[in-house]
């Protein structure tokens, strides 16, 4: 099989790595750091979507993962190039997180403490996606904090926030329809 595209590029060998747009930054860069948590919430979303979940949830999921790749654009261009070509993330996609936070708490029981992370291995690897996600959240407001011209900085911020709140609901859910045990916090005084 003759391939004549290569995975590797060599261009990063130097610890540089280019945005969208050509700027070469160091690999530690704050857009790098920001995007590349992104991609590793992205990948556990996939292993959740793994779980043998329920086909509705598979498929949000899936149209998660698709606007997280959104997101990573976002992130990785360098808002002083003319990148109009690149895709974008709307109201609607925040809307529908909110739509499927609401309905799913409509089944749940209402919270009265903080909960322990647990009780079911879907369970668990839904809290590790939301702590993820919130350490995305934080990395994407520095990089808006330091540069407001970031394309859509504060709706991917908007959307991230949105989504740890949508995966915090999604562990309760999978807990409650699995008949896990939330384990409340009980703080000592």
């Amino acid at each position: 099989m003759d391939c004549d595209w290569k995975i590797y590029t060599r261009t990063g060998d130097k610890g540089q790595t280019s945005l969208i747009g050509g700027t070469r930054v160091p690999k530690y860069h704050e857009r790098i750091e920001a995007y590349g948590t992104l991609d590793e919430l992205n990948s556990y979303l996939g292993l959740i979507r793994d779980q043998g979940i329920d086909a509705r949830i598979h498929e949000l999921l899936l149209e998660i993962q698709d606007r997280i790749f959104t997101a990573e654009s976002l992130l990785a261009a360098d808002p002083v190039k003319d990148l109009r070509a690149l895709p974008k993330l709307f109201e609607e996609d925040i809307l529908l997180l909110e739509k499927e936070i609401d309905n799913m708490n409509e089944s749940l029981p209402q919270l009265s403490s903080f909960i322990l992370p647990g009780g079911h291995p879907i369970v668990s690897h839904c809290h590790i996606a939301r702590c993820i996600c919130r350490r995305a959240e934080r990395l994407t407001i520095k990089v808006v904090e330091h540069d407001a011209s970031t394309l859509q900085g504060e709706m991917v911020i908007r959307y991230l926030n949105r989504l740890s709140d949508y995966l915090f609901v999604l562990a309760r859910w999978f807990s409650h329809t699995l008949n896990a045990i939330e384990t409340p916090w009980k703080a000592r005084t």
